[in-house]
Parts: C-alpha cells; sequence; structure tokens
C-alpha cells in the first residue's frame, strides 16, 4: 500500500506520481459524464503527463489524490493552486471525484485530510474553492467541509472557452482548529 501524508478510515491522500497516469486517465474516461461540463481533467496519457508534471514541478500547486485505503485506488482528487506564501498563505482548490467513488462520502474525508494538511505540513492560512453555481456536487462538498460563502463573482474563470460564473467559498486555520478532526467526514 501506499505511503499517505494522511489518512482517515477510508481514504488515505498522497501526491500524484507520474506512474499514476493509465489509472487517472481511465477514471476520468469513465467520469466525463460526472465531471462535464465543470471540469475535464486530463484522459489520455499526454495530457496527464503535462498536469501531473505541473503538479509535481511547480512550487504555486500540490496535487493530492484521495485514495481508497482498503485497496489503494483512486477515488478522486485535490489540488491546491494559486499558492501564495508571504502574508497571504493562500491556495485555490480544485477537485474532483470519480464516478465509481461519487456520493460515498470519500472525498469529504479526504477534503478534510487536505485541508488538515494544508493548515499544518504546508503551513498556509486560508483555502479557498470557487465553484460554478450550477454545480451542485461541489458546492455541498465546499458546505459538508465547513467552507464560508463569501461571495459570488461574475465571469470568474474561463472553462471550456466559455467564461463563467462562480460562488466564492473560503475556509481558515482558525475555522478548523475550533472544530472537531472529523466534522467534515461523511
Amino acid at each position: 500500500m501506499p505511503d499517505y501524508l494522511a489518512e482517515g478510515p477510508r481514504v488515505g491522500i498522497r501526491h500524484f506520481t507520474h506512474e499514476d497516469g493509465a489509472e487517472f486517465t481511465a477514471r476520468a474516461r469513465e467520469s466525463k459524464e460526472l465531471h462535464q461540463p465543470w471540469l475535464f481533467p486530463p484522459d489520455s496519457a499526454d495530457a496527464y503527463a503535462r498536469y501531473a508534471g505541473r503538479l509535481i514541478d511547480d512550487p504555486t500547486k500540490a496535487g493530492f489524490l484521495v485514495c481508497e485505503r482498503d485497496h489503494g485506488g483512486i477515488a478522486g482528487f485535490i489540488n491546491i493552486n494559486n499558492i501564495v506564501e508571504g502574508g497571504f498563505l493562500c491556495g485555490a482548490l480544485g477537485y474532483g471525484a470519480f464516478a465509481h467513488a461519487a456520493g460515498r462520502g470519500l472525498m469529504a474525508e479526504g477534503l478534510d485530510l487536505v485541508v488538515r494538511y494544508a493548515f499544518g505540513a504546508m503551513g498556509l492560512h486560508r483555502l479557498e474553492i470557487n465553484a460554478q453555481p450550477g454545480n451542485a456536487g461541489s458546492l455541498a462538498l465546499a458546505r459538508k467541509c465547513g467552507f464560508r460563502l463569501e461571495g459570488f463573482s461574475p465571469d470568474f474563470i474561463r472553462i471550456d472557452g466559455v467564461w463563467r460564473d462562480h460562488e466564492r467559498w473560503a475556509i481558515t486555520a482558525e475555522m478548523v482548529s475550533s472544530r472537531p478532526a472529523d466534522a467534515g467526514r461523511g
């Protein structure tokens, strides 16, 4: 079994590797109906190599695979993008469950682990989620994991060639330190 950065009852989180490409892209292809029009994870070997390379090599990004502990299979992914240090200590989260794992609470457990890892080992203070208003699953995950709604931004992020509106959600280290360790787990 892999070495996890953090573990919960059902999932562990670990960094992306180039060797995860075949499983990741197969899961992405199986999950197109679930992901689109919200998300377009890499579904070919070349696209995965570029994507994982950025997450592995760019210090302003940190990519995490959410893996089921009983067999190590990838259930989903959570990335921290646009990491800013100094007085800001913030990053923007992006995530997606794969279809075989959706609706089972695995991503809530994984997101809780990533949040705690980011505020602990990574030393961040704030994490943000920007989700499209119609993406009920993403918004439900933000709520369930204790993020607070902070605003609405029209034409905020370009996705699939179109500028899309987003709700802005955030959580801080203080918000997490005041809640039980399993508050985000479902």
